[in-house]
């Protein structure tokens, strides 16, 4: 019998188990403690992650709203605790926990936020930046505070007190709360787009960390940092140390000891130009009376009776600067005479002409061997020379026919030597001393030398 009815899919099995989680009112409202694994950060981005202890391990995400709500940067290996729902993820079948919120187990979220804030600014070289002087007389300070504090009033008791002359304008600002950070960031930008402040004074009262926590916030210090103003930070109390303090030009434990840094005590101010005007008087009259004295000395002075007295020190100076320098003049003159003596010498000692004169006659005396060889050669070419035109002579046939012979040929240029050689009737030339005859043959006759 065929069972198929009892065979469920894995999507329906899948889907029944999602429902089991999602109605079970203990894994909707689930508190865990674990260590954070596979972490790694995906900026403006859900975070995906694992959270584990010795002996166990769940998947968990953090979808990016509640991530971006948390003060601190989780780390991997970090023990936290976490507050979300269990549920099942169907396409994988595996089941996961979705955080709410997170917070490190053992320590505060604020005070490890602001501890990994202080840690990536000191990294930055933030705090190693030169701090901008606060000017001494300052003509307008601006207030970045709230309107309604306590702060605005101390401050304001302060300069009136100290230095009243001065201008404060307050820039009202949030400074409790989310949106703190962002609107004490605007006030800033304000005062330096504005530009014709000397001095910024931010800060607020005491409070708990969460208080002020928008004090700690990394924009506030980067706008703190990027003001080209300088900034006094007075934040809470005189324990309360915050961000902003750290970065600020000046730090004030209250906010009447920032009034005190920002502005000079008028009165003492007015004292110390009154002291400065009576010792110049002093000064100026103590310098008046030795500039007297000196005139009075200088009048009794001989050269103010007998003025040629001064020139004829310089005239004798003169005289005396001449002679020298007409010495120095000689003297330099015989130096430089001997040295062109000594350097004729040694030009006459290293001159070439009498190498030239050795390489003359060597030059003539080898041109001279040289034309007697060569009229020996052509001598010695001429004798032999006549004596093989001699041996040439004595050997030409020229030589023979001078004596009487002839040399006989026939038509063809042949030479005929014998007898055998030529016909009867025939026409033959005969090459003589002076010319050439032409004959004919009568008669040959053949002689027997054997």
């Amino acid at each position: 019998m065929d069972n198929t009815e009892q065979y469920l899919t894995v999507t329906a099995l899948t889907q029944y188990i999602k429902r089991k989680f999602d109605v079970d009112p203990y894994l909707g409202h689930v508190y865990l403690t674990g260590e954070i694994s596979n972490f790694r950060m995906r900026p403006n981005a859900h975070q995906y992650f694992t959270l584990k202890d010795d002996k166990a391990k769940i998947s968990a995400i953090m979808f990016k709203g509640a991530f971006n709500k948390i003060k601190f940067r989780p780390e991997e290996g970090m023990k936290v605790r976490v507050r979300g729902r269990v549920g099942l993820y169907e396409p994988s079948g595996s089941y996961q926990i979705y955080i709410d919120s997170m917070e490190p187990d053992g320590l505060g979220a604020l005070y490890l936020a602001f501890e990994q804030l202080k840690a990536k600014l000191a990294k930055m070289g933030v705090f190693n930046l030169p701090k901008k002087p606060i000017p001494m007389f300052p003509k307008k300070i601006a207030i970045v505070t709230s309107e309604s504090g306590a702060v605005i009033h101390d401050i304001m008791t302060t300069v009136q007190r100290r230095y009243p002359i001065v201008q404060l304008v307050l820039f009202p600002a949030v400074v409790q709360g989310d949106a703190a950070a962002a609107t004490i960031v605007e006030r800033l930008k304000q005062i330096n787009e504005i530009g014709d402040f000397d001095t910024i004074i931010i800060g607020r009262g005491g409070g708990s960390i969460e208080d002020l926590w928008p004090f700690n916030e990394e924009i506030v210090a980067e706008a703190i940092v990027q003001s080209k103003i300088p900034v006094i930070s007075s934040v809470g109390h005189e324990t309360d140390t915050t961000i902003a303090d750290m970065v600020a030009d000046q730090r004030a434990a209250t906010p009447t000891a920032a009034a005190e840094l920002a502005t000079p005590v008028l009165r003492d101010v007015l004292q110390h130009i009154q002291d400065l005007n009576s010792r110049l008087y002093v000064a100026q009259n103590n310098l008046l009376s030795n500039y007297r004295k000196q005139v009075q000395k200088y009048s009794q002075n001989v050269f103010l009776h007998h003025p040629e007295r001064i020139y004829q020190v310089y005239l004798q100076n003169v005289d005396m600067l001449e002679n020298r320098m007409q010495q120095a003049v000689s003297r330099q003159l015989n130096k430089h005479k001997e040295e062109l003596w000594n350097y004729e010498n040694q030009l006459v000692r290293l001159s070439p002409q009498g190498q030239i004169n050795l390489d003359k006659n060597y030059v003539s005396n080898y041109v001279q061997r040289m034309n007697m060889t060569i009229t020996s050669m052509i001598n010695n070419k001429r004798n032999y020379f006549s004596k093989q035109a001699a041996a040439l002579d004595s050997l030409s046939p020229l030589k023979t026919l001078s004596r009487g012979y002839a040399i006989a040929t026939d038509d063809q240029g042949k030479v005929l030597k014998k007898a055998s050689d030529y016909q009867k009737d025939q026409s033959i030339n005969l090459r003589v001393v002076d010319g050439t005859i032409t004959a004919v043959t009568k008669d040959i006759s053949e002689e027997n030398n054997g």
